[in-house]
């Protein structure tokens, strides 16, 4: 069960519980109203768009916006009646209007399912709503006391719900991501015992005999190499969600890019991005050396340096190809050939950063890649 389910629960009572109090006002004061008729029919609508209220929000589904402004519309319709319903003299004297505290369920509503700044979005509607009660009704825009401190704590409801609401729900994600940390840590850590004695010392020794053989054997023993890195990397590097809404390690993240011929050296603390950022990073980062396999040949090597300097983190990758002729980057762009445009280029520049590629004939390529690291 989520932490919000909690909070829906709290709201559904709220409302049930504050149209019984307004109920029982519009009962007892309706011989005194200017239309008794009305505060019939404005209870009938509150007591109705109650049991749908509490019926709707139920499902995690139908809490859409459309809900949520529906919700707002009928709590700021319902206020209004009160001009409709009240005569001028009552309003004068303090009377309070006819919902009460039952408008603060749909600021409520807002709250949890938006944080503080909903909440306050929504109180703030009530509360206009609330002053211009008094103006319709010929007494000038200026709320009583008894409406001055109804939206002074609709909106510190709001806010206060909001942000509690918030906080709720973040702390449960980063709780849920913790053990999923902690279980996938602990399955590598299972495997990792299970394999270094055996599957790690066979390809070791594979690859060192093939080395020594030479020929075909030497092919097989290179990518017995690359299978030991690779498993190596799997065992040792801890997986790093990247949630579009959190943060991610983008060491993590490039390691899965080592092998016999790749490089990758990174700063011994974490480097967190956001979610997109790290993605988008690791990405061209990947594209980056397709084209080194593509274009260098399967004995090119490269090297891949993450570094961390104040708000900005800086991704290179260097080859010992033969390097980018002159105006060839041009050429692959017109030909239609995007992979340095936009794999590279279009995807650090989409998340606010800046690629340079340096590159001769016969010199290799690097390709520095900025982002901020906010």
């Amino acid at each position: 069960m989520g932490f919000d389910v909690p909070l829906w629960r709290a709201v559904a009572v709220f409302r049930v519980v504050a149209l019984v109090y307004a109920g029982a006002l519009i009962v007892q004061n309706s011989g005194r109203y200017g239309h008794q008729a009305g505060g019939w029919a404005v209870l009938a609508v509150m007591v109705a768009w109650t049991g749908y209220a509490v019926y709707a929000y139920r499902v995690p589904a139908r809490r859409t916006g459309w809900l949520l402004a529906a919700d707002l519309a009928v709590a700021a319709a319902c206020l209004l009646s009160t001009t409709w319903v009240e005569t001028a003299d009552r309003l004068a004297r303090g009377t309070p209007t006819l919902p009460m505290a039952w408008v603060a369920g749909a600021v409520l509503a807002w709250a949890v399912s938006g944080g503080k700044r909903r909440g306050a979005v929504a109180a703030s509607v009530i509360g206009v709503t609330g002053i211009s009660v008094p103006g319709l009704a010929g007494l000038g825009f200026k709320p009583t006391p008894s409406t001055f401190n109804g939206i002074v704590l609709v909106f510190m409801a709001g806010v206060v719900v909001g942000h509690v609401a918030k906080l709720g729900i973040d702390a449960e994600a980063r709780l849920a991501q913790a053990i999923e940390t902690e279980a996938a840590t602990r399955e590598r850590e299972r495997l990792a015992r299970r394999i270094h004695d055996s599957v790690l010392q066979v390809l070791t020794l594979v690859q060192r005999r093939g080395g020594e053989l030479g020929g075909e054997a030497a092919e097989l023993g290179r990518l017995a190499g690359e299978q030991e890195t690779a498993l190596r990397a799997l065992i040792r590097v801890p997986d790093q969600p990247a949630g579009a809404g959190g943060r991610a390690d983008l060491r993590g993240l490039l390691q899965g890019y080592s092998s016999m011929t790749v490089t990758v050296s990174a700063p011994a603390t974490a480097v967190r991005l956001p979610g997109r950022t790290a993605r988008e990073i690791q990405a061209a980062v990947g594209a980056a050396l397709d084209n080194v396999a593509r274009h260098c040949g399967s004995g090119a090597r490269a090297w891949v340096l993450v570094e961390e300097a104040g708000h900005t983190v800086t991704v290179s990758i260097r080859d010992d190809g033969p390097g980018i002729p002159p105006g060839r980057t041009a050429e692959a762009a017109a030909d239609g050939r995007l992979g340095i445009a936009q794999s590279i280029r279009g995807r650090i520049r989409d998340v606010g950063g800046t690629v340079a590629i340096t590159s001769a004939p016969g010199e290799g390529t690097e390709i520095e890649m900025s982002v901020p690291a906010g």
